[in-house]
């Protein structure tokens, strides 16, 4: 835990920069309102969200270290309240400074004579605010109905080598369950659940991150993964919100919980897999499946593939289970190691963006981070799936980035 004059300077930097996001959309509110009959209704209902969002704030600033550990609700809560009001008026912001540069540009190049008055009403600024008006119905929507519109997303992975017993074996995939941001509403969850099982998988494989940060968000919930089947089995690995590194704990409070999610893990039904290797045989023909503990660039790095792939039979098509993406480029990528397919999660798409394939578009903001945060990726002969995520974290919504289970079917090259 930070101590508290770093809180407090944080904070601080965090309020001024909060201020000049308030500062510019009000400019750009009042440049298009001042002269309309409703501003004052505006206005009055502008201060009333100002003055939510500061108060908020403040009790965020003090309270979070404390909501984190014992009051996830409330953390979700101001997250959602925080989020979806000032990403809308950082719009807005945005846009007071492109007319101010539009302006500041118009008033340079013109003479002093007909160097005109700044205007109350431009298209940029109409147009600025339908945007605003457009994100905050997109986060409202995302907090609602998004967050538990299940999504279930389809892949044949071409594998060089794969005998004829294994072609066509389906693989459902679910990642990111997080599942202390449900706060135990289960009929939504239920129903994505339900979806897994109408999958009928083959292998069912989870790879990572069951709960936020303690073991007892995910108690409720253990009888509910326990009735997922498949034929061949489930297995499962940790990410890292598993290791209980995210709040000050001491070192014996972090071990108790990390053997209390293992237990989990079995008592759902599912193979833990630590650093660990398992044959899968269907047909005669046999499948190597490996699973790491969580190993990330900029994260923890205990997995050790090493030790996972130690007495295996290398021959074997192969599949490994490896939250992060990035281990995926470190060790595996161009030939590290003999695997054809991995799968991961970790990144959630951030939980936001736009995918249109039909128009070449694929845009999250985990690309800024990532360079391989969604979907199937190739490279030779390996490939690399990473699901978008099955549950929430920080923000309590979905934006244009569903929830993802995934069935991928391996094929003959």
């Amino acid at each position: 835990m930070p101590s508290t004059a770093r809180m407090i300077w944080s904070a601080l930097i965090l309020l001024g920069i909060l201020l000049l996001i308030e500062w510019g959309a009000w400019r750009n509110i009042h440049r298009v309102w001042s002269s309309n009959a409703r501003f004052p209704l505006v206005r009055r209902v502008w201060f009333a969200t100002a003055v939510i969002q500061f108060v908020w704030f403040g009790i965020y600033v003090f309270r979070w270290p404390i909501w984190r550990e014992h009051h996830p609700q409330y953390l979700l809560l101001t997250h959602a309240v925080l989020i979806s009001l000032l990403v809308p008026k950082l719009w807005l912001s945005g846009t007071e400074i492109i007319e101010s540069l539009r302006f500041g540009a118009q008033w340079l190049f013109t003479s002093t004579d007909s160097r005109p008055g700044i205007p109350r009403r431009t298209f940029i600024s109409w147009t600025g605010q339908a945007a605003a008006g457009v994100l905050f119905g997109s986060f409202a929507y995302g907090m609602t109905r998004g967050r538990y519109g299940y999504h279930v997303r389809r892949h044949e992975v071409p594998m060089k080598g794969l005998p004829d017993g294994l072609d066509g074996l389906r693989i459902v995939q679910i990642s990111d369950a997080h599942l202390g941001s449900f706060l135990e509403d289960f009929g939504p969850v239920e129903r994505g659940l339900d979806l897994i099982q109408s999958l009928e998988p083959d292998v069912l494989c989870f790879t990572g991150d069951l709960v936020n940060d303690h073991s007892d968000e995910a108690e409720p919930w253990i009888d509910r993964f326990k009735s997922l089947t498949a034929k061949y089995g489930k297995f499962s690995i940790l990410g890292n919100h598993d290791y209980a590194d995210y709040a000050r704990r001491t070192d014996e409070e972090r071990e108790k919980i990390r053997r209390r999610i293992r237990d989990i893990h079995a008592e759902m039904g599912f193979d833990l897999l630590m650093n660990e290797h398992r044959v899968i045989e269907r047909e005669g023909d046999q499948l190597l499946l490996v699973g790491v503990q969580t190993w990330g660039k900029g994260f923890r790095q205990s997995g050790d593939l090493d030790a996972a792939m130690d007495k295996a039979d290398l021959a074997l098509s192969t599949v490994l289970l490896s939250h992060d993406p990035t281990h995926w480029e470190e060790r595996v990528m161009g030939d590290k190691a003999p695997i054809e397919l991995t799968l991961s999660g970790h990144t959630h798409g951030m939980q936001m963006g736009l995918e249109l394939p039909a128009l070449g578009i694929k845009f999250s903001p985990s690309s800024l981070r990532y360079k391989r945060w969604g979907g199937l990726y190739t490279e030779g002969n390996q490939h690399l799936h990473v699901n978008r995520g099955f549950g929430l974290l920080g923000f309590p919504g979905r934006i244009g980035m569903p929830p993802e289970i995934t069935e991928l079917t391996l094929r003959k090259a």
